[in-house]
This record gives structure tokens, sequence and C-alpha cells, in this order.
């Protein structure tokens, strides 16, 4: 079973190497219409054989997309994390572009070995590489892969920017038409954060967000949550109602969060001098989803529960509790010993007349 992080680095990955094999189908296509029938390239004299060349280009375009979205997922997207939209892909474009030339220049060696039937020491297989490596066929590929590369990168940039699950749905077309579905919600709210930004400075207070949101999302994919929305210094968490209940998810990925700031305490008192804290509420019930808006399009959640969830959060503050949780949820958990259950009572939730039975959970 692979763990939420895989799953996401797999569903980021895999991408990568759909758009390269495309691409590269398009191009041995496009090869084929002019080249027709005959068994070499002009331009070069290197042997041409359509079915091979389909096949082999396919297999090897497959392969080095995956191995770019695995070096962009896992290394380099974190090294340019602080860098333009711009500069991003224009720096990546280049190294990977060195990258791809020397394997171009491998490649080539090992095909026309192959071709010849010589070892890929031989001066003809060399005299063949070099052919291609100084004609402009040779650029014209270059030119080809680094507009792939491109539009890899454009694809990945604009996913990070809507959330892979947005992006997913949009062509996927699942949120098309109006879902009615049953979900989850958590509302994370900071604490005191307008005394914290006053003391800070607001420039100073916006850094200690970034970086709270940023120690806050491994704890999120973690336990398969969803980042709906980002709302001033709350953070709107969603699960289906499968994978929140599945071990505990919506109450583990909270606890999670807890002790993921309390690892970096040093970090916050050192750069801001505060440790920022954070309430929840946690609430389940019936949505409807799907895509609005003209200019911009987002996916959304329609329903009383979202309003019933942000009221039980703001009750933390009167109950001087951490967290708290409908009873709707709370009857599905199935919480282990580690965890302490206690009601604060039945309340009514503001601008609402149905009572709500909420509790609290100590760990």
């Amino acid at each position: 079973m692979l763990s939420p992080h895989s799953k996401r680095n797999f569903s980021r990955i895999f991408p990568f190497g759909i758009i390269w094999l495309v691409f590269s189908i398009a191009y041995s296509l496009l090869e084929r219409g002019i080249l027709g029938n005959i068994d070499h390239y002009p331009s070069t004299g290197n042997p041409y054989n359509f079915n091979k060349t389909i096949f082999s280009t396919a297999i090897i375009a497959l392969a080095i997309g995956w191995l770019v979205g695995c070096a962009e997922i896992l290394f380099l997207n974190k090294l340019f994390q602080r860098r333009s939209f711009v500069q991003k892909i224009i720096f990546k474009m280049i190294l990977y572009l060195v990258v791809i030339i020397v394997f171009l220049v491998l490649s080539s060696i090992v095909h026309n070995a192959t071709e010849l039937k010589l070892g890929v020491f031989s001066k003809p297989v060399w005299l063949n590489a070099w052919a291609f490596f100084s004609n402009f066929a040779f650029w014209s590929v270059s030119i080809y892969a680094a507009a792939i590369i491109g539009i890899s990168l454009f694809y990945m940039e604009v996913s990070d920017n809507l959330g892979q699950a947005v992006l997913n749905n949009f062509f996927t077309g699942k949120y098309h038409a109006p879902v009615e579905e049953e979900r989850i919600f958590m509302f994370l709210d900071m604490k005191s954060s307008t005394t914290i930004a006053e003391d800070i400075g607001h420039v100073k207070y916006f850094e200690m967000l970034t970086a709270y949101f940023s120690d806050l999302t491994d704890p999120i994919i973690q336990y398969s949550g969803e980042i709906y929305q980002y709302v001033g210094d709350e953070i709107v968490v969603s699960w289906t109602r499968q994978q929140g209940l599945d071990h505990n998810n919506c109450i583990s990925c909270f606890f999670s969060m807890k002790d993921t700031i309390k690892a970096n305490e040093e970090k916050y008192i050192d750069k801001f001098g505060v440790v920022p804290e954070f309430k929840a509420g946690l609430h389940m019930g019936k949505v409807t989803t799907g895509e609005i808006g003209v200019i911009k399009k987002d996916i959304i959640f329609t329903g009383d529960v979202l309003n019933a969830t942000a009221r039980i959060q703001s009750l933390c503050n009167d109950h001087q509790v951490e967290i708290l949780v409908s009873s709707q949820l709370m009857k599905l958990l199935e919480l282990s010993s580690q965890f302490k259950v206690l009601s604060i009572g039945v309340k009514v939730l503001k601008g609402r007349d149905e009572k709500i039975e909420l509790f609290t959970i100590l760990r």
C-alpha cells in the first residue's frame, strides 16, 4: 500500500511521462509523413525504420518524462521554490535540456550501433552520430524537446497553483455538473493572529504565515486531506467521508499538525519570536460540489455543513479548547484509547435553530 505522500507524488509524476509520450508519437508521425517510405534520413544518411523508430522513441520519451518528473517533484521543485514563475521555467528548461542532449548523444550512438550491427566504439557508428549532431536535424529535436520540457513544467506550475485535485477534476469533468456528496470539513484558525501581526509587523507576520502553512501541509497530505481554501490565517481542509474516517484521518491530521508546529518551535522563536497556535472545528454533512465562475473558474462546495463547521470552530475560545467535533462526526469515529473524548454539552450554533452536541478530544 502506498502512503498518501507516495500516492500524491505518483499522481504528480505520472503526467510527465504521458505528456512526453504523446509528443513523441506526434513527432514520429510527422516524421513519417515527411519522410514517407524511404529507409534513411536524407539530411544525415542515417538508417530510418518507422516501426522501430516510433516504438523506441515512445519508450525513450516515456522514460525521460518520468525521470524529469521524478527530478522535478522530488528535488528541483523545492530548490527553485522562491524563484518567480518565469525564472523557474527558464532555469529548469536549460538544466533539463543539457541533460537531455547528453542522453540523446548516448542513445544515438546505441541506436546507430544497433542498426549498423557494430560495436559502440566503431568508427562508422561515431561518424553517423557526428553527422546527426552536426546537422540541423539534431537541433530541431533539441528545440522540440525544449518545448516539451516547457509544457511539462508549465503543467506542473499550474497544477501547484490550482491544486492537483482541482486540475484533475477540470480535466475529467467530474464536477462540470453539480454533484451531491458527503464530506468532512476542518476549519483551522490561528489563535491571536491580529495581536501577533501587530507585535511583529505585517511583513514579518506574512513570512510567518507562509512558513506556518508550509509546515501544516505535510500532515494534511499524510492524512489524505485536501486544502479547500486559505482564508486569511485560516485553512479549510476537506476529506471525502471514506478518506476522513479511514484510520481516523481527520482527527490524526489535527494532532499531527500540533506535533509539526511543536517540532519547529525553535525555528519560529528564532525567526518570529512567537510560536503559532491554532484551534479547529470539525463537522460532516452533505455538500453540493461543482465548477463555478466565468473569468476565473473554481470548484466549490456549498452547503450548510460549511457554515456549521465555521460556527463550531468559533466556539473553541468560549470553551477554552483546541478542537471541537460535532456529534454527527464523533459517532462515526473509532478512536483508540490514546484519545480522551469529553462532551461540552448541547449547543445552539449562532444563526441556527438546530441544537448540536459538541465534543473535545484530548491526547
